[in-house]
């Protein structure tokens, strides 16, 4: 029996089938573009899938050929690891994505979350989707795969166990899509956009990463002398005031917690709960069972194990168990300056099964010891500058948290026709780089 043929469409029916009906477009947009459905702008289609025997056997080590991109060798920043040391020699029967292809990972944990942008030709895995455009910019298809609304359509499609889209379901998907010329501009604006974000990204990164060192830094001024050498002009003395002294000699007591009583009761002191401090150097206490001795006024407590060597100033009466040291200080030496030695100068626990720090190795522990006042004026400066240090942190963080969110929101505009030359956007990039913090 003779296969019928297909009918010829006329172009107005070609064009109808091609748009997407106007009470399915998900928002507006100008006159002159239109809404088409993914399958009539590009040829979207998945690699090969080979197992990890041929894999190894036959394309492992090869010097020649395309290579062989799987989901793994996609980035969550968009890109392409190139070299995978799996290379397709044959690759005629292999499917192919051309250089300037966008490529989506569609199945698996990272699905619809894995984007990239082919910069040479590759073959490529089954769970990957490559879309091979015809009429339109590569890099705008690109750019829509990477959008809310894209990201929104390919949630709703995912199905089964594994949690995948169909290459059907996806050329279902509909794209806005404005004039060539208009498309172009467009990609041009949005790499403008991202290339300033990305810069201010990297700075704010910079600054996160070097908040630890930052903070050492000071700590190390602070313990050499120099962070209160101008002080010590102001008041007449001198950096021979200080002394080096092991901390049993500036104490009145270092022990360590007592044990959980079997008889257990919570605490009541003039009608309120003492916190028993445990597991380490919570701030807060735990409430459950006394030790054998409650501590009172200003002392310092020094994990023994865990978090070894983490110490924490307090102020306030408390109940230490086994895990903690605790100590007391004499006149000649500050709680809160000794905390600040511990971050300085941390002590490292023994032991080769459980490492835990001990009460005869914090006695022997050496440190220096300026006058009393310096010790305070150390603190005060100390606590000022990590105060603004903890500010700058904390800006960083929120700002680089933003960086998706302009992203996401320029893409928003570019697929609205909403992108033009003086863009909100890009005044939040220059915001961003403007208020980073200096080096130093």
């Amino acid at each position: 029996m003779a296969k019928k043929k297909a009918p010829v469409l006329t172009p107005e029916e070609r064009l109808k089938q091609a748009l997407v009906p106007e009470a399915e477009q998900p928002y507006s947009i100008p006159e002159n573009w239109y809404w088409v459905k993914a399958k009539f702008i590009a040829e979207i289609y998945t690699g090969n899938s080979i197992s990890e025997k041929i894999k190894a056997e036959k394309y492992t080590g090869k010097i020649y050929g395309l290579p062989f991109i799987a989901t793994k060798d996609v980035g969550f920043d968009n890109e392409i690891n190139y070299e995978t040391n799996v290379r397709i020699p044959d690759f005629s029967n292999f499917k192919i994505a051309p250089q300037n292809t966008a490529l989506l990972c569609i199945e698996g944990g990272s699905a619809g979350r894995k984007v990239g942008f082919t910069t040479q030709d590759i073959c490529f895995g089954n769970k990957l989707c490559a879309f091979a455009t015809r009429t339109v910019s590569s890099k705008l298809i690109y750019y829509m795969l990477q959008s809310q609304y894209f990201v929104d359509q390919f949630s709703r499609k995912k199905h089964g166990l594994i949690g995948g889209v169909s290459v059907k379901d996806l050329e279902e998907i509909g794209f806005s899509i404005p004039p060539l010329a208009e498309q172009y501009r467009i990609v041009s604006r949005i790499e403008s956009l991202f290339a300033k974000l990305d810069e201010a990204k990297e700075k704010l990164q910079a600054v996160i990463d070097g908040h630890e060192p930052r903070r050492a830094a000071i700590l190390h001024r602070a313990f050499t002398g120099e962070l209160t050498a101008r002080w010590r002009v102001n008041k007449g003395t001198s950096f021979t005031d200080w002394r080096d002294e092991l901390l049993k000699n500036v104490t009145t007591r270092i022990t360590a917690g007592g044990d959980k009583p079997e008889d257990f009761t919570e605490l009541q002191d003039e009608c309120h709960k003492i916190p028993v401090v445990a597991n380490g150097v919570s701030n807060d206490g735990i409430i459950g069972y006394t030790s054998q001795a409650r501590v009172t006024g200003e002392t310092v407590t020094v994990a023994g194990r865990g978090t070894i060597g983490h110490a924490i100033f307090r102020a306030y009466p408390y109940y230490p168990v086994v895990r903690l040291i605790v100590i007391e200080v004499q006149n000649c030496l500050d709680a809160r300056y000794l905390r600040c030695v511990f971050e300085e100068y941390p002590e490292k626990g023994t032991g080769s099964s459980i490492p835990q720090l001990t009460v005869p190795v914090v006695k022997e522990k050496r440190l220096p010891v300026p006058p009393i006042v310096e010790q305070q004026e150390i603190v005060r400066i100390l606590d000022s500058l990590f105060a603004k240090e903890q500010q700058v942190l904390v800006a960083a963080q929120a700002a680089l948290a933003q960086i998706d969110v302009i992203k996401k929101s320029i893409l928003a505009r570019a697929f609205r026709g909403e992108l033009g030359t003086n863009d909100p956007a890009e005044e939040s990039a220059v915001n961003l780089i403007a208020t980073l913090p200096r080096e130093g």
